[in-house]
């Protein structure tokens, strides 16, 4: 069993698990993601690491409660126990292997978008830790979406916020606050990486490939089984057929073919629609009326 150490409500539905698992936490390094049980009853779900701490033991988790699993896990409370929790899964971030030398001198833009903050957070902390210069936009709709914004503080060169209503920050879309950096105040970066929303991380692609601009994004939302055995996360990249879970979680986002991406995405929605709706309703105390009864 792995107890939760902490817990806390970043914004409406959206939670941050912290949970002993010392294994896990000594081998952790920035991009790689975990598969979560909450007990043995329970699908397990993938989620992208957002923070670690080796001495302490501890791995940071923030789950959006979405679905029936989502909901299951982020209606546990600290003292309370995760049945399984591995890894870490997945390929680390592709600077956590480039030399001191090659590191010094680059400059780092991170496009976050929503939940996907929160696995933004550990690169820019590694990179951080290491010397290495890094701007930062975070989108959200509104205010009260924004999460990681005083831990993204810390340790980004730079932080930008962006909401669509404008009531904080630059009012608009990430990449229009992208445009502002690169067009009209000359900001130069070796790399851009975005994490958040499939929709947002193609725009930001689309965008920086006019300005020749090295992308990485992450596929982590494709994610359903974690092994590659499901085939939920195929992917097409450069023309080849990737698993995310296996050959990522991070790829080229000018390679990626989002719209295929984010149809494969949507052909899982009305499952966990209608597993969340059963959830629903024994969490009511009635018997099952849409077609499982378990």
């Amino acid at each position: 069993m792995y107890p939760i150490l902490e817990k806390s409500e970043l914004a409406e539905h959206i939670y941050r698990l912290k949970v002993r698992a010392p294994r896990v936490a000594h081998a952790a390094q920035p991009g790689q993601f975990v598969i979560v049980r909450a007990d043995e009853f329970s699908e397990r779900i993938p989620l992208t690491i957002a923070d670690y701490d080796a001495a302490e033991g501890s791995v940071t988790l923030v789950i959006q409660a979405i679905g029936a699993s989502t909901r299951k896990i982020c209606a546990l409370e600290a003292g309370d126990s995760l049945a399984d929790f591995a890894g870490p899964l997945g390929h680390p971030s592709e600077f956590v292997r480039m030399s001191p030398e090659e590191l010094r001198g680059r400059r780092y833009l991170f496009v976050a978008g929503g939940v996907g903050t929160a696995p933004v957070y550990p690169q820019v902390k590694w990179l951080h830790e290491h010397g290495v210069q890094v701007d930062v936009i975070i989108g959200a709709k509104t205010a009260r979406m924004l999460i990681y914004t005083d831990e993204m503080r810390a340790v980004a060169t730079n932080l930008f916020i962006a909401t669509d209503d404008g009531s904080e920050g630059f009012r608009g879309m990430v990449t229009q606050q992208m445009e502002e950096l690169i067009e009209k105040q000359g900001r130069r970066y070796d790399e851009c990486v975005a994490i958040g929303p499939m929709i947002m991380m193609k725009f930001v692609a689309l965008t920086t490939k006019k300005y020749a601009l090295k992308t990485t994004v992450s596929l982590n939302t494709l994610m359903v089984d974690g092994t590659g055995m499901c085939g939920a996360c195929r992917v097409t990249v450069g023309g080849r057929t990737r698993f995310t879970c296996v050959d990522g979680p991070e790829f080229d986002g000018h390679e990626v073919d989002f719209d295929e991406a984010m149809r494969r995405q949507g052909m899982y929605r009305s499952e966990e629609a209608r597993a969340a709706a059963i959830l629903a309703e024994r969490e009511a105390g009635h018997k099952c009326r849409i077609g499982l009864d378990k």
